[in-house]
C-alpha cells in the first residue's frame, strides 16, 4: 500500500486531529490512522498531569489546577508542532486545542471559568490549527463500555452524568466548529476496529472533504450541514462519473 505522503494524486489533509468524549476511541483511531497513512503521531500527554486522578476523586477542589496544567501543556505541545516542517511531515493527534474549554466550562465556576478564559483567549491565537477533525461521536453507554474495558483506574470513578453532560458539550461544540471540517463518525455504528471496511470507509471519507463544513458517517445522509455550495457541486459531478 502507498503511504499517503507518497500518494501526490490523493488529496488530502496534512494535519488531522481526532476527538470525541472520554472512552470514544481517539487514540485508537489515531494510531490506525497514523499507521495507514505513514503520518507522524502526537498523543495528548495526560499522563502528565499530577491534578487529574485528584480531579476524579475531588471534581469541585481540583478542577482549575487540573484545566490549567491541560490548558498549559497542551499549548507547550502545540508549540512544539508548529516548528515541525509541514512540508515533510504529516501530523496525526489525538486531541484539538480547544478541547480544553469543552471541559473548562463544564468543571469550572463561573469566576474560575473568566480567568481560564482570559488565559487560554491569550494564548489560542499562536496555535497551528487542524486542516480536518474527526469527531467521534459515541453512545453514553458505549463509552462506559469502553473506559470499563481499558480499566484505567482513575477513570473508573467517572459519573454517567459527566458524561453525558459531557457529551451535550461537544456536540454543541462541534456542531458550530468553524476553525477546520468536521467528519463526524457515529461510533455506535462504525466499528473501525472490527471491521476493516469501516475503517476504509473513513479513509475515504477523509479524501473527500475539501472544505469547511460538517460530514457524516454512516453516509445518511452525507454530506450535512455543508457550509460551501461549491464543494457541494463538486460531490454531484463526482457521483455522476
Amino acid at each position: 500500500m502507498i503511504p499517503w505522503h507518497e500518494s501526490a494524486a490523493i488529496p488530502h489533509p496534512r494535519s488531522i486531529a481526532v476527538e470525541g468524549v472520554i472512552g470514544a476511541g481517539k487514540t485508537t483511531l489515531a494510531t490506525m490512522l497514523a499507521e495507514r497513512l505513514g503520518a507522524q503521531l502526537i498523543f495528548e500527554r495526560f499522563e502528565e498531569n499530577s491534578f487529574l486522578e485528584r480531579f476524579y476523586a475531588d471534581p469541585e477542589r481540583y478542577a482549575f489546577q487540573t484545566q490549567m496544567f491541560f490548558l498549559l501543556s497542551r499549548y507547550r505541545q502545540q508549540g512544539e508542532l508548529a516548528q515541525l516542517d509541514l512540508f515533510h511531515y504529516h501530523l496525526i493527534s489525538d486531541y484539538t486545542f480547544d478541547k480544553d474549554r469543552i471541559f473548562a466550562s463544564l468543571t469550572l465556576g463561573e469566576q474560575e471559568f473568566a480567568l481560564y478564559d482570559a488565559v487560554a483567549g491569550a494564548l489560542g491565537g499562536t496555535v497551528p490549527r487542524p486542516d480536518l477533525v474527526i469527531y467521534l461521536r459515541s453512545s453514553v453507554d458505549r463509552l462506559l463500555r469502553n473506559i470499563e474495558r481499558r480499566g484505567r483506574r482513575m477513570e473508573q470513578r467517572i459519573e454517567r452524568t459527566y458524561l453525558e453532560q459531557l457529551s451535550l458539550r461537544y456536540d454543541e461544540h462541534f456542531s458550530n466548529y468553524q476553525n477546520a471540517p468536521v467528519l463526524v463518525v457515529e461510533t455506535d455504528s462504525i466499528d473501525f476496529v472490527e471491521r476493516e471496511a469501516d475503517f476504509v470507509r473513513i479513509l475515504e471519507a477523509i479524501r473527500r472533504v475539501e472544505t469547511n463544513g460538517r460530514y457524516k458517517l454512516p453516509e445518511e445522509p452525507l454530506p450535512i450541514e455543508v457550509v460551501a455550495e461549491q464543494h457541494a457541486q463538486q460531490l454531484e459531478h463526482g457521483a455522476g462519473e
